[in-house]
């Protein structure tokens, strides 16, 4: 493993979210000043490609990654984009239903919820309260 797939991976795993390609990079700048984004996402899809990380699209133009590579479930914050882990054990029984139900060789599947980050509902929270004191 080069030191800079070391360094991508460890920034990667450090994290409870799921970043992009971008923040990874301004991240591993700071321990390889030289990087460029270029290793980066080439040190990304080698990881992807050996199964050590997972790529995550939500149809935006970046992806997301996760340096669990298990399957486990996901919250994208429909306000400010972030994604993190929903600590919920694998439902392996839906993938013998659609097996059971369909002509399909399963082999596995996403599960995927939607809607404000804490954070965001809290920004929202609070906007919402001054409309009212503005109207009051």
């Amino acid at each position: 493993m080069t030191r800079q797939k070391k360094v991508i991976l460890d920034v990667l795993r450090s994290v409870n979210t799921h970043p992009t390609a971008e923040w990874i990079y301004q991240e591993a700048k700071r321990e390889i000043p030289g990087l460029s984004l270029g290793t980066v996402y080439r040190n990304l899809n080698l990881l992807r490609e050996n199964g050590e990380i997972k790529e995550l699209s939500y149809g935006s133009d970046q992806s997301h990654f996760d340096g669990r590579p298990k399957n486990h479930y996901h919250f994208c914050c429909t306000e400010c984009g972030q994604v993190f882990d929903v600590p919920l054990p694998v439902l392996k029984t839906i993938e013998r239903k659609a097996k059971a139900v369909s002509n399909f060789q399963i082999t596995g599947h996403r599960l995927e919820f939607y809607g404000l980050c804490e954070e965001c509902r809290q920004k929202e929270d609070k906007a919402d309260e001054e409309d009212e004191e503005d109207s009051a």
